[in-house]
C-alpha cells in the first residue's frame, strides 16, 4: 500500500532548513517551536529516518535530511504550480501590509474600501507600528507592502518608491514657547519626527526638555491636547487628529518628509493593485 508524505511538513521542514533553526523558521511559515518541533517527528516517524542531529544549539541534517531536502522543494515545486495552475479557486494567502498610524487613520479607511470592490475574496493582515518597526518586520518576510515614512535605502528582493511629501508641523499651545525650556512630548527613538524636532531645536539653540517620551502615538496625542508640551507631525496627520498645528513663526520650521511604499517582488495582482491604490491614495491627498 502505498503511503503518503504530507506536503505540510515537507513545508515546514525546508523552511527549518533554510532558516537555520526551528526558532527563526517560526518568523515565516507562523507556527510556534513546539508546534515545528512535533512536525519534524511525525515526518520522522512517516519516513522511519532521523533527519537533524545536534550540533551544539544549532541543527544539522543527517544524510537522509541531506537527502530528503532536494525531493522536498521539488515536490513542494510541483504542489504549488498545480494550485497555481488549477488551484483559481482556492483563496490567496492573506496579504500582509504594514503602515504608519499616520495612514492607518487617515488613508486606510478608504483603500480598504476601494481594495474590496476590487478584490472582494482577498484577505488582509494589517499591521500598525513605526517605519523602522515594520522595515524591520519587513525583512523578516513578515510584510508584503509598507507605507512608511523617510527613505530608509534598498532592500535586497524588494522595489521602493516615493509616493508623497508632506510637512512637518509643530503641534501644541503656542504659550508654552514662551517658556526658557520648550517642554516636548516625543515618541522614542528610533523616530524620524523625534531627529526632526530636537535637530531644528538644537541648530536655532532653542533650550528644551521632553518632559513625555513614549513608544504610542495615543500617549503623544493626549501630551499635546493635555498642554504638557510641544510635539511635531506631518501636517496632515494633525488635521485628520484636529491637533493644534502651530503658526509657521512660532519655532524654526522643520523640513519635509517623504512618503514612501516597499513592496516585496513577486507579489500577487491583488498585492500589487492594493500598492498602486496605497500610492495614488497618497498622491492625491
Amino acid at each position: 500500500m502505498a503511503r503518503n508524505v504530507p506536503t505540510e511538513l515537507l513545508r515546514s521542514f525546508v523552511a527549518i532548513v533554510e532558516a537555520g533553526s526551528m526558532a527563526q523558521a517560526t518568523e515565516t511559515i507562523f507556527l510556534t517551536q513546539s508546534a515545528l518541533s512535533l512536525q519534524m517527528k511525525r515526518l520522522e516517524d512517516v519516513l522511519q529516518q532521523k533527519l537533524f542531529r545536534r550540533d551544539g544549539r544549532r541543527l544539522t541534517l543527517t544524510a537522509p535530511g541531506e537527502e530528503l531536502i532536494s525531493y522536498a522543494r521539488q515536490l513542494l515545486a510541483l504542489n504549488d504550480r498545480i494550485m497555481h495552475t488549477l488551484g483559481q479557486s482556492v483563496d490567496e494567502d492573506p496579504i500582509t501590509v504594514g503602515m504608519v498610524q499616520d495612514f492607518a487613520d487617515t488613508v486606510l479607511p478608504d483603500v480598504l474600501n476601494r481594495f474590496r470592490l476590487e478584490h472582494p475574496r482577498a484577505r488582509l493582515i494589517v499591521r500598525v507600528g513605526g517605519s523602522a518597526e515594520l522595515l524591520e518586520m519587513f525583512d523578516r518576510s513578515r510584510l508584503d507592502v509598507v507605507l512608511c515614512l523617510g527613505q530608509h535605502g534598498d532592500r535586497p528582493g524588494a522595489s521602493w518608491r516615493v509616493v508623497g511629501h508632506d510637512q512637518m508641523v509643530w503641534l501644541g499651545d503656542t504659550a508654552l514657547t514662551e517658556l526658557d525650556e520648550l517642554p516636548l512630548a516625543l515618541l522614542e527613538p528610533p523616530c524620524r519626527f523625534r531627529d526632526a524636532a530636537l535637530r531644528t531645536l538644537t541648530e536655532a539653540r532653542r533650550d528644551y526638555r521632553i518632559v513625555l517620551e513614549t513608544p504610542n502615538l495615543p500617549a503623544m496625542r493626549a501630551g499635546v491636547r493635555g498642554r504638557l508640551g510641544l510635539s511635531c507631525r506631518t501636517r496632515r496627520f494633525a488635521a485628520a487628529e484636529r491637533l493644534p498645528i502651530m503658526a509657521p513663526d512660532a519655532l524654526p520650521p522643520l523640513p519635509e518628509i517623504e512618503t514612501v511604499l516597499v513592496e516585496r517582488e513577486g507579489l500577487s495582482e491583488a498585492a500589487r493593485d492594493l500598492g498602486d491604490l496605497l500610492a495614488r491614495t497618497i498622491g492625491n491627498r
